[in-house]
Parts: C-alpha cells; sequence; structure tokens
C-alpha cells in the first residue's frame, strides 16, 4: 500500500473515498490511506491512520472521551461498563475485575475451554454440512460464561444468545442512523432485551451476596471486590460488567476462531502443521491443559496472525475532549475519531507481503511495537479480557486441528461489522471425519 501525501484532499477525492466506504467498508478504509495519508475528515469523522496515529493517540489518553465515542454500545454493553467509562470510574472498575484476568485465574479456565471444545466437535458427523462460525460461537458463548460467572448463569446460555444477539444486531445499523436510533423500534428492543438478560444476572448477584461458597470466578470478584476504601461495585455496575464481558467475550472470540479455522484450512500445510504439533504435544484422548499451551507456538503464531489480518475490532474510536495538533492538521475539541487496527495490520511497510496469511512471519519478523499490531486495542482501554480471548481461542483450535478434517464449502473471506469483524456468510465446512 502506497500512502499518499498527507492531506484531506480536494471534493472528489472526498467523494470517492465515501464511495469506497460505501461499497466495501474495509477495503474502504484501506483506500482512505490511500489517498489522504495520516489524516481524513470524512462523513462526520476524523479518521486518524497509521502506527504514528496509534501511538498519539494512546500516549495522550487525556485528549480523548471514550464515554461519547462508545455511546453506540450502551444498549449492549449498560451504562457503567469498562468499555464507555472513562476517567476515575474506568480505574477504579478496571481494578476490580483485572484479578478474575491473571495468567493463574486464566489457566484455571482451560479445562472449561477444552471440555465445550470437545463435545463441540464431537456432536459432528462425517457427511455434515455445518457452520464453523456458529458452531464455536455457541462452544465459545456457553465456556466464557461457564468460566467467568458459574453453571448456573452458563444454564441460561440460551437465553443470553438469544436476547444479547438483538442488541448486538443494533450495532450493524448504518451511522446515518444514530442521531435518530433511539425512536426505531430495533433500538426499544434492544433495551427490552438487555433487560430479560439483566434480570438473569440480577438473580444470580442476589443469591452470591446471600450464600456462603468459596468461588473464585469473576463474578465473586465483582461482588466481593472492594476498593482501598472499602467500597465496592453497585448492583447496576456489576450487571453491567456481567453483560458486557459476556456480549465482548463471546462476539470477539467467536470472530476470530471462525477466521482462524478457515485460515488453516484454506491453507494444507497450516493443518498438517498445527495438527502434528498438537498430536506431539497433547496425546490422543486427552484433552488440553494450561500445562500444554506453552509447547503448542505454531499455533501461537496462527492465532498471531488470524488476529492481524481479521483484528475483531477493526476499528476504534474517540471523541476528542480537547483540540490537538497532529501531523500539521489541527483537531477541535467534540471531533468524533476513528483509528483503525485493519489499516495498520495491512500496511506493507510493517507488513511484507501484507494480505498474505503466513504464520512463519512471528518467527522471524522483527516483534511489532504495540501500536503497530493491536487487535485489542491499546492503551488503557486496551481490552482487559484479551489474554483470556487468546487462550481460548488457541486451546478450541487445538482440538479441532487434532480431532477432525473438515472441507470448506466457500473459501470466501467476505466480512462484516465494524463493531466487530466477523464472516459475512460464516463458514461452511462439510465434516469429512
Amino acid at each position: 500500500m502506497v500512502r499518499a501525501k498527507t492531506g484531506l484532499g480536494g471534493m472528489a477525492d472526498r467523494l470517492g473515498g465515501m464511495v469506497d466506504l460505501a461499497r466495501d467498508q474495509f477495503s474502504g478504509l484501506e483506500g482512505l490511506y490511500r489517498r489522504f495519508g495520516p489524516v481524513c475528515r470524512l462523513g462526520g469523522y476524523t479518521y486518524l491512520l497509521g502506527p504514528e496515529a496509534n501511538q498519539f493517540v494512546f500516549a495522550h489518553s487525556e485528549l480523548f472521551s471514550w464515554r461519547e465515542a462508545f455511546d453506540v454500545l450502551v444498549p449492549v454493553d449498560g451504562e457503567t461498563a469498562m468499555i464507555v467509562s472513562d476517567g476515575d470510574d474506568h480505574h477504579r472498575r478496571r481494578r476490580l475485575v483485572q484479578p478474575a484476568f491473571t495468567r493463574r485465574r486464566i489457566d484455571g479456565y482451560v479445562a472449561i475451554m477444552a471440555t465445550h471444545a470437545r463435545k463441540t466437535v464431537d456432536s459432528w458427523h462425517p457427511g455434515s454440512e455445518i457452520d464453523l462460525y456458529q458452531e464455536f460461537r455457541r462452544a465459545i458463548r456457553h465456556g466464557t460464561i461457564t468460566a467467568l460467572f458459574g453453571e448456573r448463569l452458563a444454564a441460561d446460555e440460551p437465553v443470553f444468545g438469544a436476547q444479547l444477539q438483538i442488541a448486538l444486531d443494533l450495532l450493524d445499523q448504518s451511522p446515518l442512523l444514530l442521531p435518530i436510533r433511539k425512536n426505531l423500534p430495533a433500538y426499544k428492543r434492544a433495551i427490552t432485551a438487555r433487560e430479560k438478560v439483566r434480570d438473569l444476572v440480577q438473580t444470580e448477584v442476589d443469591r452470591r451476596r446471600s450464600a456462603d461458597e468459596d468461588s473464585a470466578d469473576v463474578l465473586t470478584a465483582l461482588v466481593r471486590g472492594r476498593d482501598e476504601d472499602g467500597s465496592g461495585l453497585s448492583d447496576l455496575e456489576i450487571a453491567d460488567q456481567v453483560i458486557s464481558l459476556i456480549a465482548a467475550g463471546y462476539e470477539t472470540t467467536s470472530a476470530a476462531m471462525a477466521w482462524a479455522t478457515r485460515a488453516v484450512l484454506v491453507d494444507p500445510a497450516i493443518f498438517e502443521q498445527a495438527r502434528a504439533e498438537v498430536a506431539a504435544a497433547v496425546p490422543a484422548g486427552r484433552d488440553l491443559t494450561a500445562d500444554d499451551l506453552p509447547q503448542l507456538s505454531y499455533l501461537d503464531n496462527v492465532v498471531s496472525e488470524t488476529l492481524r489480518l481479521y483484528p475483531p475490532g477493526p476499528i476504534d474510536l474517540r471523541k476528542s475532549i480537547s483540540a490537538f495538533d497532529f501531523e500539521g492538521h489541527h483537531i477541535p475539541a467534540g471531533t468524533s475519531i476513528i483509528i483503525s487496527p485493519y489499516v495498520t495490520h495491512r500496511l506493507p511497510e510493517l507488513w511484507p507481503e501484507p494480505t498474505r496469511f503466513d504464520p512463519s512471519r512471528w518467527s522471524h519478523q522483527r516483534k511489532p511495537a504495540p501500536y503497530e499490531y493491536l487487535p485489542f486495542g491499546g492503551g488503557t482501554h486496551r481490552c482487559i479480557g484479551s489474554m483470556f480471548a487468546t487462550t481460548e481461542v488457541k486451546t478450541m483450535l487445538a482440538h479441532f486441528v487434532r480431532e477432525r478434517r473438515v472441507e470448506l464449502l466457500s473459501t470466501s473471506d467476505a466480512a462484516v461489522g465494524l463493531a466487530t469483524m466477523r464472516p459475512k456468510h460464516g463458514i461452511p465446512a462439510r465434516v469429512l471425519s
């Protein structure tokens, strides 16, 4: 990708950029960088693109608001979720949730992840046609709820899936509808659906408050966690954290898992190398354990390459709360900002042959800087569940390549969704054995 000279462009360039985005939002993002360079104002947004832009935004968090930028997520995640929190509120909520996402805690979740992977692949019959995206989406949703919040909430997984999907569908609406969306029937349906989910969560929160049990999951940490002044999270805050962690946990992780399965199936050599590595590390008939994970370095590379080409969040939003200058351009306060991991991950100056899926690049290329590789965002708001997500994808992918052989019924990599980049047509496949 050859970058154009930095500039805002003339009317023809801006019109061309809008047409490109309307035709394909992902290639359109790349086109903006080629046309305008790191700064582009288009359609009510200012795009700050490329590694230098990412670095600037992450290093100057005081210039930006998350709450205003991510207002679109409130019908899904709630008013007090971390992803829509700023400043002290964000730090406090993150501090109370963080202990549940340590390496030690995540290692303890691997057995649950492996169990759900095995149950999923064991349910397939040779000759059957399946959608790998939907198959693993259900497994990841159930596994995420079980690991983080316990078996009782996991028993309601179908309800979580059905109701949260109503809210998640709202995120795919055109940005043009944002000013009026609160008056739309879809918005009201999303709010009603989320309230049903919140009622389920509140019932379990009430039970946890009254029960004397030794549980090490995230819900117990949220209920019992105390800050330095002795204060804890309110019931509203707890429910919002639970719902947002469930929604983000399975929405983004299942998308990454779908792209990973497609990648290993498109190239038989990648599949066979991954399969051989897992077979050598994990004896047949035994579920993967946390102790096995460090031995699967090639699978690590596959997951990293998947997240490079198909970052779960292809764009990231901010709202400027102070004016600033970047690359010779003055950005006023109140500007809606878009940065893009998707664009950064496909720059040839950072990634040779950027559109080629090449796990080996993670063994021989230099390690990218945090602002060059950001599948889970960056800075103070970097996704708190990133290690959980990559562990879950790696665990499920290991079981998939070891236990099954399937063939793709389509090699399309058409994508949809700027909130979460997911396969537009799923990952249709036929089970061979």
